[in-house]
């Protein structure tokens, strides 16, 4: 190709990650590691809101789901801002509005104002994770996409764990409502880093015509020297594709049909398992026997499982067929789940078997949103990225939901980990079929 040509779509391909790719990756670990541990909060919260406002149980149900149906709007509205007003400034008024919310939640007086500030967090955490996971793909060399959008998915457990830790700590200095103060106050410092060294994507830029002085510096910024006054920007993604439709809808067009409804039912399932046990698995493990502390100890082990897996599961697809490993990741996770339902009576191989089944799951959910960055043209990849997490959300909401259901009727410990084995093994068959259809549309092309 003409050196004077610049191909935004593979130009990175054959180079090393540079410094800006790894302060993306930073920031985005960051940003993912303040959700997890904002998103997980309410988890380790409710046993001492349940003592301190004397409330039962059930009546914690809205309160749970608000922060998620929060999310899932959040990431449908998102998307589609990202691609039209570029992914930068709308992650950077997403982790504001992150931090100003969740301060709000640790000044609330009643559970229907609570419910409220928690629902508008989860309107602004569900702004931030779809678009950092867009730019990290954007940002990304296609021999490593994989990996380092999977990788910042690892701040997201750890974020979970952290939360776990710490509120434990904090709850017992001062009381529940200092963890939300730490999840409101962290976020808000975290904007100054992301004015600071928060980059745009340079796809998003060419898509939206910006000034060719711009796109120079954009480019030399990656990668130093790579374009000048006299190069000519391309994007060879869209070269080889009629117009591409705007907006949700595309989606469902033909050419993306099979691969969104797949990965939609996938992170779906995936999602309704892992916010069914991150809201509900302490009380569930207390409530079978275990003490305070043995319960929030299982919840910790979820997430440092979980942060595991995110890293792992990226060096897994960018080596092997991507396909075949998440699916392999969802089943193994079914494997898990009914082991534990058979051991449930040892509490040290309940916790084994709870890292192992975190590990696989977080692999399987993270694996998705990398499925759905590579699935979609930088025309419509934040959309198609907010609407998986999205509709996943919409699986979280139901997770969270029937939690306060299930654990009022007479099931066992045993019982419900039964029960959360179907789930995942949709989500297996799910992706399978993805890998099926893909196998398909390309012996076709090849014919």
């Amino acid at each position: 190709m003409n050196k004077n040509v610049l191909d935004v779509h593979t130009f990175l391909d054959n180079r090393p990650i540079g410094k800006q790719q790894k302060t993306v990756i930073i920031l985005g670990l960051l940003i993912l590691m303040l959700d997890g541990f904002d998103t997980m909060m309410m988890g380790f919260v409710a046993p001492a809101l349940l003592a301190d406002w004397g409330i039962e149980r059930s009546e914690l149900g809205p309160l749970m789901m608000s922060g998620i149906v929060g999310l899932s709007l959040g990431s449908l509205i998102a998307g589609p801002l990202a691609d039209r007003f570029g992914r930068r400034w709308v992650i950077i008024a997403a982790v504001t509005f992150v931090g100003i919310f969740c301060l709000a939640c640790a000044f609330t007086h009643n559970l229907y104002t609570l419910t409220a500030a928690r629902f508008l967090t989860g309107v602004a955490l569900g702004a931030t994770m779809p678009n950092i996971t867009t730019l990290l793909a954007e940002c990304a060399p296609l021999r490593r996409r994989s990996l380092l959008v999977t990788s910042a998915w690892c701040g997201f457990g750890m974020g979970g764990a952290l939360c776990g830790l710490v509120s434990e700590h904090l709850i017992q200095l001062y009381s529940w409502r200092s963890v939300f103060v730490s999840g409101g106050v962290l976020p808000l410092l975290l904007v100054i880093a992301l004015l600071l060294w928060l980059p745009e994507s340079l796809r998003y830029r060419l898509q939206s015509n910006q000034d060719h002085d711009r796109l120079v510096a954009a480019a030399n910024a990656l990668v130093p020297d790579s374009a000048s006054a006299a190069t000519r920007f391309i994007n060879s993604e869209l070269d080889t594709t009629t117009e591409v439709a705007r907006g949700p809808a595309a989606l469902l067009s033909r050419r993306y049909r099979i691969g969104t409804i797949t990965i939609w039912l996938a992170m779906f399932m995936g999602f309704f398992h892992l916010y069914f046990l991150s809201n509900w698995l302490p009380l569930t493990a207390h409530a079978a026997g275990m003490t305070f502390a043995q319960a929030a100890m299982l919840g910790i082990i979820l997430q440092v499982g979980g942060a595991i897996g995110n890293f792992t599961v990226g060096l897994k697809m960018d080596r092997f067929e991507p396909n075949r490993i998440v699916s392999l990741m969802f089943a193994s996770c079914a494997l898990f789940t009914v082991l534990i339902a058979a051991f449930s009576s040892s509490f040290a191989l309940v916790g084994t078997l709870v890292f192992f089944m975190g590990y696989v799951l977080m692999s399987a959910n993270a694996g998705c949103f990398a499925l759905g960055a590579a699935h979609y043209p930088t025309p419509i990849r934040a959309t198609g990225v907010s609407w998986v997490f999205g509709v996943g959300r919409v699986g979280a909401i139901l997770g969270a939901g029937s939690g306060a259901i299930i654990t009022n009727w007479a099931w066992s410990f045993a019982d419900i980990f039964m029960f959360l084995s179907v789930p995942v093994i949709a989500a297996a068959a799910a992706i399978h079929l993805k890998r099926r259809g893909k196998a398909h549309t390309l012996s076709r092309v090849a014919d």
